[in-house]
């Protein structure tokens, strides 16, 4: 049966203008979505001044192309567009009303159609050429398209000589189409953005937030170019994304995504659009190792939350000090909605190892704050704050998980610009958010160590993340403390401690590194992050050595965490030009005495009322 010879399709293709012959005033119009938007169609839709184009409704998931005009007074009676999403070239035509935006998922979109709760009248489709069965391929641009054609009276497909073939539930026959046109205008093609230090600084903090094996989202725009550099040397990744870009194709063709460890789509990246340069389609034409397939498979929170270790990246415009969102509008916001960013948080949620992570720099390209006290008065925001685990800016990473709005708030002030988090600290005690004897010193964020920062495997195959000490971690070391026996309080402090407040743990927590150097050590554990031990030194006035102390939670010694810790001090003390190190030990803490003694470096040691008074030259002339 020669169902799809040449013969017999081109039989049903028209002129644009025998098609909107065929369009009644009202209609309500399906267009096909982003870069796969059928432009011939569409283009004379606009321009044609025929009277019976007249209240029109046009339905179009994401516009990204430059056809639909919201500005043209002579349409203002011809059409209405009704989006799902909010950024892009619809973003501003939605603020002005011009544009009827659609709060929804985009895993309930499709239902919505097949309902009839959405109309469908009429759809345009952008497609690729017929094979020699009758089969064309909806290319870069899956979505809805197949439901809107089950409701629709007139189907019309535009066959595009340049669209990719591409692979899964993407073909059509040309029976399903009453008519079809020819394309006459070309691919929507779309730059790789550069990236400025800030955000490759982002990016970084990000990538060390994700283990080999990890799932990930990903969308266009300058932060995930610089977070694919960083994923590059990562292993065995997988691919669950509502856009394939060419981010992800560096990252297949480098061998970092290969989907092996995936629960659902195992060895296929699943994708429902993509977006991107030339080179990426042609990499797509009929590419086997990326399925493309509907919005409601691909946005099922459910079927994503198989894949362990799920990754909802998530970039913002700006975030408050209590964890509420507001996310990009306008040109060039490609990334999720709101609607859009639940369906694959719900899913990393549900997902085992699964994270949720908000990722933006401390500062915009104007130099204005992304951390403010309150985002009420920013549009397309993200409310659902108790549902954030993990915020990132080019000054580190915030958990948000289990944490009060004032551990938060102290949290986002860490990650914040440093000369931001003065004015910060003020505008959170004047909303009684902090406390109002909160200590901050000012110089600290400038002088932050993120040098220090690395990841450690000790004994047992326990991983221990360290870093330089934030005011943000007072509740967790007060919460160390308070697991400690008495004799370890009595090691560490020499003295009996039973309590350990609020106005003398901050004391401790803020830090003024030029004088006094302290090291957390981390583990993460059911996704909270816990402190397990903590080291530091301080100058001494009188000469170029520094006193160092340790403590270690008594659950976790015997790893070598100790030994590891004193390492790091060591060598961080050694580049600040500090020549030796002293400490204090009471002469039956044995494990101790064993670390200091462990040290490739000469031990003067005085006993004086029960304690060891250890001094440590780093060199023989010290």
């Amino acid at each position: 049966m020669q169902t799809g010879s040449p013969a017999e399709w081109e039989r049903k293709i028209v002129t644009p203008d025998y098609i909107l012959d065929k369009i009644d005033p009202g209609m309500s119009i399906f267009i096909g979505t982003g870069v796969a938007e059928p432009r011939t169609l569409t283009r004379r839709l606009m321009s044609s001044r025929a009277t019976n184009l007249t209240d029109l409704e046009l339905v179009q998931l994401v516009s990204m192309g430059d056809v639909i005009s919201f500005r043209d007074e002579s349409n203002q009676d011809k059409f209405r567009l009704r989006t799902f999403f909010s950024g892009w070239l619809a973003g501003e035509a939605i603020t002005s009303g011009a544009v009827d935006l659609i709060p929804s998922r985009f895993s309930d979109i499709g239902r919505l159609i097949l309902k009839g709760a959405l109309r469908i009248d009429v759809v345009f489709v952008q497609i690729t050429p017929p094979d020699a069965a009758g089969y064309a391929s909806l290319g870069v641009s899956v979505d809805v398209a197949k439901m809107a054609m089950q409701r629709a009276s007139l189907i019309v497909g535009e066959i595009n000589e340049n669209m990719p073939r591409t692979l899964g539930n993407t073909f059509v026959n040309v029976r399903d189409f009453h008519y079809l046109v020819r394309s006459t205008e070309p691919l929507i093609y779309f730059p790789r953005l550069p990236f400025d230090d800030a955000m490759d600084k982002v990016a970084a903090n990000v990538a060390s937030m994700i283990e080999d094996g990890s799932c990930l989202s990903i969308y266009s725009g300058s932060f995930f170019e610089a977070l694919g550099k960083h994923l590059a040397r990562k292993r065995n990744l997988g691919v669950h994304s509502y856009f394939f870009t060419d981010v992800l194709m560096d990252l297949v063709e480098s061998g970092a995504v290969n989907n092996k460890k995936k629960g659902y789509f195992q060895d296929k990246c699943l994708t429902s659009y993509a977006q991107g340069t030339p080179e990426l389609f042609r990499w797509l034409h009929e590419n086997p190792l990326i399925e493309f397939q509907a919005i409601d498979v691909v946005s099922d929170h459910l079927r994503i939350s198989l894949n362990d270790r799920f990754m909802a990246i998530l970039p913002a415009r700006k975030i408050s000090l209590t964890g509420s969102v507001a996310l990009h509008v306008g040109k060039g916001n490609v990334t999720a909605g709101p609607g859009q960013a639940q369906d694959f948080f719900s899913a990393a949620e549900h997902s085992r190892g699964g994270k949720k992570i908000i990722a933006l720099p401390s500062r915009n390209l104007k130099g204005d704050p992304n951390i403010v006290l309150s985002v009420e008065n920013y549009p397309n925001q993200f409310t659902n704050s108790d549902t954030l685990d993990l915020i990132v800016t080019d000054y580190g990473v915030a958990s948000m998980i289990g944490r009060t709005v004032r551990e938060r708030a102290q949290a986002l002030i860490d990650i914040a610009h440093p000369d931001d988090r003065p004015e910060l600290i003020r505008q959170a005690k004047g909303a009684n958010i902090l406390y109002p004897d909160q200590i901050y010193i000012a110089e600290s964020g400038h002088l932050y160590p993120e040098e220090v920062a690395c990841t450690h495997t000790f004994r047992g195959d326990l991983t221990v993340r360290f870093r330089a000490i934030k005011p943000s971690d007072e509740e967790e070391m007060r919460r160390l403390f308070y697991r400690f026996s008495d004799n370890m309080v009595y090691y560490r402090y020499f003295t009996s401690i039973k309590t350990m407040p609020h106005g003398k743990m901050q004391e401790y927590v803020n830090v003024d590194f030029r004088r006094f150097m302290a090291i957390v050590g981390l583990i993460e554990k059911d996704g909270l992050e816990r402190i397990i031990a903590e080291g530091r030194y301080v100058r001494h006035q009188d000469r170029p050595y520094a006193d160092t102390a340790f403590i270690v939670d008594e659950k976790y010694q015997g790893h070598g965490i100790a030994t590891f810790l004193l390492e790091l001090l060591i060598k961080y003390a050694q580049e600040k030009g500090i020549q030796g190190i002293t400490a204090d030990v009471l002469a039956d803490n044995k494990p101790m005495l064993k670390v200091y003694e462990k040290l490739p470096y000469p031990i003067r040691a005085v006993m004086e009322f029960g304690i060891y008074n250890l001094t440590i030259p780093f060199s023989e002339e010290a």
